[in-house]
């Protein structure tokens, strides 16, 4: 049984999910603020956190950066009534695996929770492949590991997932839709920002120490991972 942490002040919001979550057979563990909500992360250790944004103590921002110090595992859904674009990047750069924008469906929620658990729980796409080494990078997802010219790198999980899903198919056209399904679990696609806050933040760590541009955009469509020498800089 999959255990699930629900940070939020709202009393409404907080027992109405939380009886959710229950019905549909998770357990489940509720705080009303950051610092209550941490502290039975870092001592529960729950498969998934469902972080209210605006909460008193310490807010889901640091609630988020604080966690991924010692869980890198553990899938993150900031739950924010804040709609504008920045406060969700904000929140994905802080260590959001997903966000869901009050007000939300409880159907909705559920698939997001199960979408995210599933990802955590079978790792396929960290166990299903070898060693991949091309242009100066280094990949082995069975230790979960990247360097780029020999030093190692450090990346988030979803980072990490999204960069052996891009690297196990060079050459190809991978649609964002493609990647929400085999990195997120979703068979449709939540938002295309999510996916794209993701690809910054990946070409930021193996790009910028590199002689290579590995991720090109094709735009409107998804990425191709493809290593070009930055001296012949030819990103799509």
């Amino acid at each position: 049984m999959s255990k699930v942490l629900v940070v939020e002040d709202d009393p409404i919001i907080r027992q109405t999910v939380d009886y959710a979550l229950r019905r549909a057979g998770f357990e489940t563990l509720t705080a009303s603020d950051g610092v209550a909500g941490l502290s039975l992360a870092l001592e529960q250790l729950p498969d998934l956190v469902l972080l209210d944004l605006m909460l008193p103590g310490i807010d889901g921002y640091q609630f988020a950066e604080q966690l991924r110090r010692t869980d890198k595992d553990v899938a993150i859904i900031m739950v924010t009534a804040l709609d504008q674009e920045r406060d969700k990047v904000r929140g994905l750069d802080a260590g959001a695996d997903d966000y869901i924008t009050k007000p939300f469906s409880i159907e909705e929620l559920l698939a997001r929770v199960r979408a995210n658990l599933r990802r955590v729980k079978e790792r396929q796409v960290l166990t299903e492949h070898t060693v991949i080494e091309t242009g100066d990078l280094v990949i082995e997802p069975a230790q979960v590991r990247v360097s780029v010219a020999g030093t190692p790198v450090k990346l988030r999980l979803k980072e990490f997932q999204l960069l052996v899903s891009l690297a196990s198919s060079p050459g190809m056209l991978m649609t964002r839709q493609k990647l929400a399904s085999e990195v997120w679990g979703y068979d449709f696609l939540p938002s295309s920002r999510t996916i794209d806050v993701h690809i910054r933040r990946l070409r930021q760590a193996i790009e910028d120490p590199s002689a290579f541009l590995y991720i090109h955009t094709v735009h409107g469509v998804g990425y191709r991972f493809e290593p070009t020498p930055k001296s012949g800089d030819a990103r799509s």
